[in-house]
C-alpha cells in the first residue's frame, strides 16, 4: 500500500508550488555565485590555483542554508497540507498503517530533495563551464559537494518531520526549523557531533563523506524514532 500512498501525497503537492521550491533552492545557490564571480572573477581566480575546488567551496557555504531551510519548509508545508484538509483521520482510516503513512512523507520529500541535488550539479556544472575554470573537471569533487550534503542532511529531515507530524501548531517545528537554519549558518564555529554542522562537509578528520555516513545512519534513527511515536499518538 506504500506506493498508492506515494502517489497521493505527489497529486497533494502538485499545485502547491513545492516543485518550484525543488528548483528555487538549486538555482539560488548558483545565482549567488553568477553574482559573486560577475563582480570579482580576477580577485577570485587568484585565490587558489584549483579554480574548480575553490568555486566548488564557493558553492558550499551557501548549499547548508539552502538544504535546511528547504525541509523546514518541505515538512510543515506537507503536515499542513494535512492540517488543512483535516485528513490525517482519513489517512489512518484506511486499510494501511501509520508507518505507511509517516513512510510516503519522508519518501516524498527526500525525493524532491534529491531532485534539488541533481539540479544543483547541473547547475554548478554549467556555469562552471562558462567560467573557464579549466579542462580538468573535477567530475568526482562536482557529484561530492552536490549529493554529499544531501545525505548529510537527512538527520534534520527526520527531527523536522517528525515534529511536524504531531504538533498541532506548526509555529513549533518553523520555529526549530529557524534555529536550525542560524546553525547551519554558524557551521564552522559547531563541534563536529552537531548535525547542523553535517551538511556544510566539514569535520576535525578532514573527510567529507564521514558526514554522509553519520548523516544517513542518525537520519535513520530519527527516522524510526518519529515514525514509532507518530504510530503510538493519535491522530490530530
Amino acid at each position: 500500500m506504500i506506493f498508492p500512498l506515494i502517489q497521493s501525497d505527489f497529486l497533494k503537492i502538485k499545485r502547491k508550488g513545492m516543485w518550484l521550491l525543488c528548483l528555487i533552492g538549486p538555482l539560488g545557490v548558483v545565482a549567488l555565485q553568477m553574482v559573486n564571480y560577475g563582480v570579482r572573477k580576477d580577485y577570485l581566480f587568484e585565490q587558489m590555483d584549483d579554480r574548480w575546488l575553490y568555486y566548488l567551496l564557493n558553492i558550499n557555504t551557501f548549499t547548508p542554508l539552502a538544504i535546511v531551510l528547504g525541509i523546514v519548509i518541505l515538512t510543515s508545508f506537507m503536515s499542513s497540507i494535512e492540517d488543512e484538509t483535516n485528513a490525517w483521520k482519513q489517512l489512518v482510516a484506511l486499510p494501511v498503517s501509520k508507518r505507511s503513512v509517516y513512510l510516503s512523507k519522508f519518501t516524498v520529500i527526500s525525493c524532491i530533495l534529491f531532485l534539488s541535488s541533481v539540479l544543483l550539479f547541473l547547475f554548478v556544472f554549467g556555469y562552471g563551464l562558462t567560467l573557464g575554470l579549466g579542462e580538468d573537471i573535477p567530475y568526482l569533487r562536482l557529484m561530492e559537494y552536490s549529493f554529499l550534503p544531501f545525505f548529510a542532511a537527512l538527520p534534520v529531515l527526520g527531527l523536522q518531520l517528525w515534529v511536524a507530524t504531531i504538533s498541532k501548531n506548526q509555529a513549533i517545528p518553523v520555529t526549530l526549523g529557524v534555529i536550525g537554519v542560524i546553525f547551519a549558518y554558524s557551521a564552522p564555529l559547531l563541534p563536529d557531533w552537531m548535525m547542523w554542522k553535517w551538511p556544510a562537509l566539514s569535520n576535525d578528520w578532514g573527510h567529507t563523506y564521514i558526514n554522509a555516513l553519520l548523516g544517513i545512519g542518525f537520519g535513520v534513527l530519527l527516522y524510526l524514532l518519529g515514525m514509532i511515536d507518530f504510530k503510538r499518538r493519535d491522530v490530530k
